[in-house]
């Protein structure tokens, strides 16, 4: 599984598995205990995680969601060191400490609780999804060696 199998509903808790394409829209399956089936029609707003960004202050203007978790995961291990109900104040430092360059003014507190809660979902449910990609650190091997 990767970021391009996994999705959100707008309007919806969670995140889904991408199962299959339909004609009336797209069939996921939420990633929790229960594994409910739904047919997302063209209503609804399905969002794959590979298109969300994070908006920062560099020059590209946003951070793909999947180099965010990776840099969660590889800080953290799981460990977020948040109070069960963190206030504003702390998950404002935490997005900071991750994403030095976040765009405060763009990035709101919902969209970092919505990124803690995702992250745990996967964390549980895919943790595959959150180790460096494989061909990254065989291209960029390959880069280095062409580079010689």
């Amino acid at each position: 599984m990767n970021f391009k199998d996994i999705a959100t509903v707008a309007g919806k808790p969670g995140l889904y598995k991408v199962l299959k394409p339909s004609r009336t829209g797209v069939i996921l399956e939420s990633m929790d205990e229960k594994k409910a089936k739904l047919v997302a029609g063209m209503s609804q707003r399905v969002s794959i995680l590979s298109d969300i960004s994070i908006y920062t202050l560099t020059e590209e203007g946003a951070e793909p969601l999947q180099s965010v978790m990776q840099k969660i995961e590889a800080e953290f291990e799981g460990d977020l060191g948040l109070d069960t109900n963190p206030d504003d104040a702390e998950l404002r430092a935490f997005m900071k400490h991750i994403l030095p360059d976040v765009d405060e003014s763009r990035v709101y507190t919902s969209d970092i609780k919505k990124l803690i809660s995702w992250y745990n979902i996967i964390r549980v449910q895919a943790p595959e999804v959150l180790e460096p990609a494989k061909e990254d650190e065989a291209a960029s091997s390959g880069e280095q060696e062409s580079e010689s």
